[in-house]
């Protein structure tokens, strides 16, 4: 149930097909393997350093998701405030005005996934086949009186084996659809911290 309320188009897809994983045995879910996360030792840090104001919202095709966005905003925040490039991390305004805001969208990259399920169960798990979605991440940041924001952006990939699928190339399994969300996003926020912090107007 905690999976269906993190991403709005995996319930739409799961839904559709649960009658189809109990004919034909379990859903492998995969987390592509593109997008590798960078360790905090390579961020930049603030100089000098200060605290920011950090915004996250999760989207689904572009619309705010408020149920994904609650249950994912404490583990970016955590995630931010460890990498050690402020001194503080909160939702509030601070001292300085300094501003992070994160955006994560969730958009579909398999047309007719529900077609292919379908087709699954029709087999009884003899076809198989996968749904892929994609993540958008989309970081901003203003520092202390600094006029316009730096912008940089990064993709990500989960993907789901249906039936007697093969496992899809270069991509990691995980236990479930919470996993690999959680997993994805790590990885994905990781990396455009990484431009952010090192981009030459970043203070």
């Amino acid at each position: 149930m905690q999976s269906q309320a993190i991403v709005a188009r995996w319930l739409r897809v799961l839904t559709g097909i649960v009658a189809i994983a109990a004919l034909s045995g379990c859903a492998s879910v995969y987390v592509d393997n593109h997008t590798k996360e960078v360790d905090s030792s390579k961020f930049g840090k603030t100089n000098p350093p200060h605290p920011v104001q950090m915004l996250f919202e999760f989207q689904t095709k572009g619309v705010a998701n408020a149920r994904a966005t609650e249950a994912l905003k404490k583990q970016v925040l955590d995630q931010v405030q460890a990498s050690q490039v402020f001194t503080s991390v909160g939702e509030g305004p601070v001292d300085g005005n300094a501003l992070l805001s994160i955006t994560l969208n969730n958009v579909p990259l398999t047309d007719d996934a529900f077609s292919k399920g379908f087709v699954t169960g029709l087999t009884f798990g003899l076809a198989g086949s996968q749904v892929s979605d994609g993540y958008v991440c989309t970081a901003k940041y203003s520092g202390p009186g600094q006029q316009g924001s730096i912008a940089k952006s990064a993709r990500h990939a989960i993907h789901t084996v249906i039936g007697n699928g093969s496992a899809p190339p270069d991509a990691t399994k995980a236990s479930d659809v919470m996993e690999a969300v959680k997993l994805m996003t790590r990885q994905i926020v990781s990396n455009v911290l990484h431009d952010v912090t090192n981009d030459v107007a970043f203070k």
